[in-house]
């Protein structure tokens, strides 16, 4: 019984693409098979045989070429009779027009046959009515299978005629593949079997079948037995990657954790020794207030007394003198007597005394080591206990070792300290430093001691913001370089610029489904700000000060990325769009920009009538009405490709400023695309340039996200220096933007906003 259906594989391997050949893309044409049996066209193994080896395209063995050239690779019999039902049920489409019989020309002479109706198994012939009824009577092929033309183009027998249809020799048309050679393992016709191969043992193609497909199927098991181990291991690794990363992101939790808790402390003692200080110093002004008043009053009574001598010794007459002589002499031997004159009280005037480990480069609080862990085959109870024993288990591994180094240095500390300056620490200041430690302190270190808001000194700044560094420099693998230290100015006018915090506050709001992402700030009105919050598809205004205005509506659909005001519109890219909007949300005009690259960066320029947004390593600058004004390349045609700004914004004198991931730079130009000044030094700690921003003065503030930092670069992009670090509460900063160029506003990836102004030496 023949079943009116093919067989899943068979099915699949006619509609997919296994007799496409890999190298032209096109159906197979003579298939050649390579010992790794992949098989492509003939010809197109032709073109890749070099020196008498083939590569294959797909596993990459190298395989020599016999010396009969790619001819004489094995020929993919079996493709070649998939290809051969293809053709047959392609070249019929019913509805392309009627097949004609084959068999009409031959027996009625004419050029044409009829309509065909029916297809010969056998014979691969279609046939009309009046032939297929006739191949069915005579002697020669009434035993041949004749099946509807219909059903056999849907592919109810496509198996049958594989099965009937025999392969042909490709030495001898016509003549069937019936025999196989067994000392050549060749394939023979009768026309092959008579000479060379006549002396040769051949068996019918069936009975090699039978007598090679065990050997076959057993060397089959022993491949599916190899992928079952492939498998597993494939799964072993899987798992130990998962195991691997499972275990980073605990490690990276509780070094983030234990960095905070250092943190803590850290700020815990400062708090405790600027409170000491401060009470120490109140104290120390009272009792000098005292003395003083005391010293005051003295001074004035011997001052009276002594006026009084000298104008009686001057104008008195004799008798008035030696009258008064007595008196005046008692008295001005009391004054002469006054304890004070014993000189001033001592003051104790404080000193900053630092744990040896802030200016010991290779002190390092925080340690990871790496142990070779194996594969767990177990992944119950057992298997996590053993892995948290583990973890448990080096955790206090690295806590003995850094007690017994802290516990050595400590050590050699006291013994070179003398019995007076033990004595002279409480138990929390055993900090003492030496003589050389003192003279170890670095200009950058003095140079961080920038004085605060009243004129005061702030010993304790740079100590923390060094050690911050030596956190994050464990926490990522990146450069420890420090950074330089703010500084005097170059031109000669005072102090570099310098953060005082004004306010902060979040941005989500009760209508927000999700956390906000900000991905874009700018200056909107007096004293505001808009927010580009991607996440909620939605920009929102802000104070300064944090009062939330409300939003500024945006196309339904659209998650706006970067965003820039205008004199009376703003502008935002959302996907490869640039849109022009009213502030009320109407939407003026947009442009569709390039698919070459995920965001593109948007900016105001200076005169508030024309917007710039970066697209595809080049700046495109559009007017009001949404005509491209200028466009241009950041250092010329030379320069094509090479760029990829991913942060855009201009400064007051009319320049370009970007941060460029494609060269890890900031480069700075003019409007006709002319570089004026790049940089790309070590202060970046290895990282890519992230959102920058321009003072009234043209000082760029960078942010580098993987650091915590905002560092300050001169108009010309020399780096000066750090301007806001972790101390300042940074954690992950996203975006920036500069409003009325004395406020920095900066934007933290969990959706808090610093606001913070700018202090100038002519501020």
């Amino acid at each position: 019984m023949v079943s009116h259906g093919s067989s899943p594989s068979l099915l699949e391997a006619l509609s997919s693409d296994f007799l496409a050949c890999k190298i032209c893309l096109e159906q197979l044409r003579a298939p050649k098979t390579l010992p790794c049996l992949h098989t492509y066209c003939q010809d197109c193994l032709a073109q890749l045989a070099n020196g008498g080896h083939v590569r294959c395209p797909e596993c990459r063995e190298t395989v020599p070429v016999p010396p009969e050239g790619v001819a004489a690779f094995k020929t993919n019999f079996f493709v070649n009779g998939l290809l051969d039902l293809v053709k047959a049920r392609a070249c019929g489409d019913l509805r392309a027009g009627k097949p004609a019989c084959a068999l009409c020309p031959l027996v009625g002479g004419t050029s044409a046959g009829g309509p065909a109706t029916a297809r010969c198994l056998d014979c691969a012939d279609d046939l009309c009515q009046a032939c297929a009824d006739g191949h069915r009577c005579t002697r020669q092929t009434h035993s041949h299978r004749v099946v509807d033309l219909v059903g056999y183009r849907a592919g109810w027998y496509d198996e049958e005629a594989r099965e009937r249809q025999a392969a042909q020799c490709p030495q001898h048309p016509g003549e069937a593949l019936r025999f196989l050679c067994q000392p050549c393992s060749q394939l023979l016709c009768r026309e092959c079997r008579l000479d060379p191969h006549l002396d040769h043992p051949c068996l019918p193609l069936a009975e090699a079948v039978r007598a090679r497909r065990p050997g076959l199927e057993k060397l089959l098991a022993g491949v599916d037995n190899n992928l079952l181990e492939l498998e597993a291991e494939r799964r072993v690794e899987k798992e130990a990657l998962t195991r691997l990363r499972e275990q980073a992101a605990r490690v990276g939790t509780q070094v983030e954790e234990a960095a905070e808790g250092v943190l803590r402390a850290l700020l815990a003692q400062k708090q405790e020794v600027l409170g000491r200080l401060r009470a120490h110093v109140e104290a120390a002004e009272e009792a000098a207030r005292e003395r003083l008043a005391e010293l005051e009053s003295q001074e004035q009574v011997a001052r009276a007394a002594a006026a009084f001598a000298r104008r009686v010794l001057s104008l008195g007459r004799e008798a008035e003198i030696l009258s008064l002589e007595g008196a005046i002499a008692q008295r001005l031997r009391q004054l002469q007597g006054c304890p004070s004159a014993q000189g001033p009280a001592p003051c104790l005037v404080p000193q900053l005394e630092l744990h040896p480990g802030l200016l010991d480069k290779n002190c390092h609080l925080l340690r990871l080591s790496f142990e070779e862990q194996q594969p767990q085959k177990d992944s119950g109870k057992d298997g996590a206990g053993t892995q948290g024993g583990e973890e448990s288990q080096s955790r206090r591994e690295d806590a003995v070792k850094t007690e017994r180094q802290g516990g050595t240095q400590l050590q050699a500390r006291d013994e070179a300290q003398t019995p007076k300056e033990k004595k002279a620490q409480t138990p929390r200041e055993d900090k003492a430093q030496t003589p050389q430690e003192d003279g170890a302190q670095t200009l950058e270190e003095d140079r961080a001691q920038t004085p605060c808001e009243d004129g005061g000194p702030q010993p304790q700044r740079g100590g923390r913001s060094n050690k911050k560094k030596k956190f994050k420099g464990r926490l990522k693998s990146i450069s420890r370089e420090p950074s330089p230290a703010l500084g005097p100015n170059l031109d000669g006018s005072g102090l570099l610029p310098r953060p005082i915090f004004s306010c902060s506050f979040p941005t989500r709001m009760p209508g927000d489904k999700r956390s906000p992402r900000i991905t874009g700030l700018c200056p909107f009105g007096p004293r505001e700000i808009l927010v580009a919050d991607e996440q909620n598809r939605v920009l929102k205004r802000f104070s300064l000060n944090g009062d939330y205005k409300g939003t500024v509506p945006v196309p339904e659909g659209c998650s706006p990325c970067s965003v820039a005001a205008l004199q009376s519109a703003v502008a935002f890219s959302a996907g490869a769009r640039l849109y022009l909007i009213s502030p009320d949300g109407e939407v003026q005009w947009r442009r569709a920009l390039s698919l070459s690259q995920a965001s593109h960066a948007v900016a105001a320029l200076p005169s508030g009538d024309r917007v710039a947004v970066s697209v595809a390593g080049h700046v495109e600058v559009y007017n009001m009405e949404g005509s491209l004004a200028t466009r241009f390349i950041p250092g010329g045609k030379a320069s094509r490709g090479l760029r990829a700004l991913v942060f855009l914004t201009t400064s007051p004198q009319g320049h370009f400023v970007g941060s460029d991931w494609q060269q890890n730079s900031v480069v700075i130009c003019d409007g006709l695309g002319q570089v004026v000044g790049e940089y790309k030094g070590p202060g970046l700690h290895g990282c890519q340039p992230g959102s920058v921003s321009v003072d009234k003065k043209g000082y760029i503030f960078l942010t580098i996200r993987e650091v915590n930092k905002v560092v300050i670069l001169d108009p010309k992009g020399s780096l000066l220096g750090d301007f806001l670090t972790a101390y300042h509460g940074l954690e992950k900063p996203r975006v920036t933007t500069m409003v009325d160029g004395r406020y920095l506003v900066v934007s933290l990836s969990n959706g808090t906003i610093h606001v913070f102004r700018v202090r100038s030496s002519d501020s």
